[in-house]
């Protein structure tokens, strides 16, 4: 089989498409042409960068970015809290670096330092707060100019090491280590570039990676010939394989914990606005709950008082026990009063990524730079 037939054996879209009407073809024609200019646009870029027109910027320490091919929800920011966490083990002062997708502010901001969170969310984005409630003591610092923002982290933290959250495609930034996610529930986003499918940049872009991170292992029915795909297309990379490990249920008003097995046979609506629900909603069947309905939103949406009275209305119509969201959707619903439906609390569901295999090549590619900050 070739390179390009696997992956469209891994295309989400190829798997659920049936004969398109013709109003679908004619959007799938267009949407084809723009993916195209797409491409042809990321082309002339990647050129621009590996003929030196267009120069990358380097930091006085060691950069490691988590990234992906695809749009969202591959579990960087997952990802991310977990290397944080393992430098902050072995006494390395780190700090992460990221855009700030959804904020409101413009330039470079602080979104968090070894004191606690200095921002809101609504300046900032829901990741960004994220990652500064679940690293407490390590900066984030939000800029679309992560190279300005490196340099205000460095100036104010003297960091070690720094996490560049979602850089992969951010060029400018010279990293000493590129770990790219991989969702393998679907590894790449449809099959085609923006916008007909969910692909940042065609997937030979993944040679760039010095390791693969394949995340919901657990949840795909062949992971051994995905690995076999990968290996085409980025001989030699190590490969490590994580599963999202729901470890915490919390009341989203007022943080008490309920036991996981709380769920188990219990009727849930699934609240959402991620990039990927599908893996949400996976891992509440997984725990046994009966999946009674899906709200599902976009992907960083901003919540209102319409959209908890639709949650209201499905909560009472599907008989729902328990309406659950994910820890980044209470972020964004907190600011909401009246979190929650009547007689049925609304639960965040927390997991993590836990890796599964490979964990001896991931730490020493860590190692590496880590004691390159040291030096």
């Amino acid at each position: 089989m070739s390179l390009s037939a696997a992956i469209r054996g891994y295309s989400l879209g190829a798997m659920q498409a049936g004969a398109p009407t013709p109003g679908q073809r004619v959007w799938r024609l267009v949407l084809a042409a723009t993916a195209a200019g797409y491409r042809a646009g990321v082309g002339v870029r990647a050129w621009t960068f590996a003929s030196g027109l267009r120069g990358i910027r380097r930091l006085p320490c060691p950069v490691i970015c988590v990234g992906n091919l695809t749009v969202g929800g591959s579990g960087k920011t997952p990802c991310t809290i977990a290397l944080a966490r393992w430098f902050r083990a072995r006494d390395r002062a780190v700090g992460i670096l990221l855009r700030g997708y959804g904020g409101r502010e413009s330039g470079v901001t602080v979104a968090a330092d070894d004191q606690g969170v200095r921002a809101r969310w609504e300046s900032v984005g829901d990741e960004a707060i994220l990652l500064a409630r679940r690293v407490p003591g390590v900066p984030v610092v939000v800029g679309g100019d992560r190279f300005r923002a490196g340099q205000e982290a460095l100036r104010r933290f003297r960091p070690d090491v720094l996490l560049l959250d979602d850089g992969f495609q951010h060029r400018q930034l010279h990293r000493d280590l590129d770990l790219v996610m991989v969702d393998a529930t679907d590894p790449f986003g449809g099959g085609w570039l923006l916008p007909r499918g969910r692909l940042r940049e065609p997937v030979v872009g993944l040679r760039r990676a010095h390791a693969v991170i394949l995340s919901r292992t657990d949840q795909t029915p062949d992971l051994a010939s995905l690995q076999r795909c990968l290996e085409q297309i980025v001989p030699g990379a190590p490969q490590i394989l994580t599963r999202h490990r729901p470890f915490r249920l919390t009341d989203c008003a007022g943080g008490a914990a309920h036991p996981m097995e709380s769920l188990a046979g219990r009727r849930v609506l699934a609240v959402s606005g991620i990039a990927n629900p599908r893996g949400f909603h996976r891992t509440l069947t997984d725990l046994g709950a009966a999946l009674v309905g899906t709200a599902v939103f976009p992907d960083h949406h901003v919540y209102g008082t319409a959209d908890l009275l639709r949650v209201d209305r499905m909560a009472r119509d599907t008989h729902a026990e328990f309406v659950v969201t994910t820890e980044k959707d209470a972020i964004r619903l907190s600011a909401q009063d009246e979190a929650g439906t009547p007689g049925r609390p609304l639960l965040v569901l927390q997991v993590e990524l836990e890796i599964t295999d490979g964990v001896e090549s991931l730490e020493r590619l860590l190692r590496g730079c880590g004691e390159a900050g040291r030096g």
